[in-house]
């Protein structure tokens, strides 16, 4: 059974940092090619930053200098370091795994999905 759960989410003032991780276990296909994802009340979830198994990496837009993803391989772990935030990063942020295909930013490119860990910035 694949199991992904997400943790470091919390309250921030804008301009602050926050880490996020996912914990993965079980057996993913593509165990190394994930992502993070976010979606805020009434809008579409939304790629944030994909990690691929060659080592590169994708990031959308809105956080590109701001957001780093990673992983720790030895922990079956990935990371998401958010620094600079702003107000309209606040969502609920969900980790994906079991990539099937490209585009690496896009929802229906991943299989597995963790239960989502709320980020909610304030100014």
């Amino acid at each position: 059974e694949v199991r992904l759960v997400e943790s470091g989410g919390g309250p921030v003032q804008a301009g602050g940092s926050l880490r996020l991780s996912c914990a993965a276990s079980g057996y993913i296909y593509r165990r190394y090619s994930m992502a993070w994802f976010r979606q805020a009340p009434g809008k579409e979830r939304e790629g944030v930053a994909a990690f691929r198994g060659d080592g590169t990496t994708n990031y959308a837009d809105p956080v590109k200098g701001r957001f780093t993803i990673s992983q720790d391989n030895g922990k079956n772990t990935l990371y998401l370091q958010m620094n600079s935030l702003k107000d309209e990063d606040s969502a609920m942020y969900y980790c994906a795994a079991h990539f099937l295909g490209p585009p690496p930013l896009a929802a229906g490119s991943y299989k597995y999905w963790g239960q989502g860990t709320q980020v909610t910035v304030s100014s």
